[in-house]
């Protein structure tokens, strides 16, 4: 198992600088002032495609050879991965199969179509998105890009911690959701090796709490049927994701679904920009245990801002 290192992470951020955004790092004193601690929200939903994912993805599509790209590529998600990886290949003039499950949430099934991927359907398990993207694959010959179980795809997400610690001196914790940990261990090696002395920590729905017991216990626990407004949080670890958290991270919390909706409405009237719930995460870990973080300069990225604003949780 190839681990990623800070030079693949750096070699990722050169090739895909013409294609994303450089997001903003932005501030609310406010929120400083009721949290009790210097916050720092890495923008990734003003990112392409409007999430964090959109850098995996371009890694993953421009690190391809061209008799690799001429097949295509493929991969298997519920919403951010499959429209940036549809992006991704649209601009590289490749096809993106992308596999979704019958409850995706609608925006997300309009945003893949709207950037050219050609969508599959299947039952929401885990199991059934695998085999119609292996049976896929095996029939077009497609180059199978995981959502996150993936070395291109996790140097692509480490670029976005890359970035926040080049703007933000001195950060004392860097933190992000955690899902199937793309993100986390793309951030984790960006941290430590940028800033050793920097805490990374996680943050997950206390519903969805299989990384946080993966963390505890040293083996991966799969995510079973999680019931939780977070819906980009809802995978399991990846192996090698999780190889790298268990070398570079350092604490997992979890918060209360009333404080993830807390947590994103807060930012919405004080910050007037929105979130989906996955990005709402961090700052509802720190709204739980304001003590911990006391005084604290923090780094948090904000994942994504693809919400439905027809079912807005408050």
């Amino acid at each position: 198992m190839q681990l990623p290192t800070f030079s693949d992470i750096l070699a990722a951020h050169e090739l895909i600088k013409p294609y994303i955004h450089r997001t903003p790092v932005l501030t609310s004193k406010s929120i400083n002032a009721l949290m009790g601690c210097e916050l720092f929200f890495k923008c990734e939903n003003f990112q392409k495609v409007g999430a964090f994912k959109f850098r995996g993805a371009s890694n993953a599509v421009f690190s391809l050879n061209e008799e690799e790209a001429a097949s295509g590529v493929g991969t298997h998600s519920s919403g951010n991965h499959a429209a940036a990886l549809a992006l991704a290949a649209k601009i590289r003039g490749i096809k993106a199969n992308i596999v979704m499950p019958s409850n995706a949430p609608e925006i997300k099934k309009i945003a893949v179509a709207g950037y050219g991927g050609i969508i599959t359907y299947c039952e929401p398990t885990l199991q059934a998105r695998e085999e119609t993207l292996k049976r896929l694959a095996n029939e077009i010959g497609l180059t199978i890009v995981h959502p996150y179980n993936n070395l291109k795809v996790i140097c692509g997400q480490g670029t976005a911690a890359l970035e926040l610690l080049e703007e933000v001196k001195l950060l004392e914790i860097v933190m992000c959701p955690v899902g199937g940990g793309g993100l986390l261990s793309g951030t984790a090696v960006s941290t430590k090796s940028t800033l050793p002395s920097c805490k990374v920590m996680a943050a997950e729905p206390r519903n969805a709490d299989d990384a946080f017991r993966s963390f505890r216990d040293g083996f991966i626990h799969p995510s079973i049927n999680p019931k939780t407004i977070a819906d980009g949080l809802l995978t399991s670890l990846g192996e090698l994701n999780f190889a790298v958290i268990r070398q570079h991270v350092d604490e997992i919390l979890t918060a209360s679904e009333a404080s993830i909706v807390a947590a994103m409405r807060l930012i919405w009237e004080r910050m007037k920009i929105i979130i989906e719930p996955s990005s709402a995460v961090p700052l509802a870990v720190i709204m739980e245990n304001r003590d911990k973080f006391a005084g604290l300069k923090i780094g948090i990225i904000l994942s994504g801002g693809n919400v439905d604003l027809t079912k807005l949780p408050f």
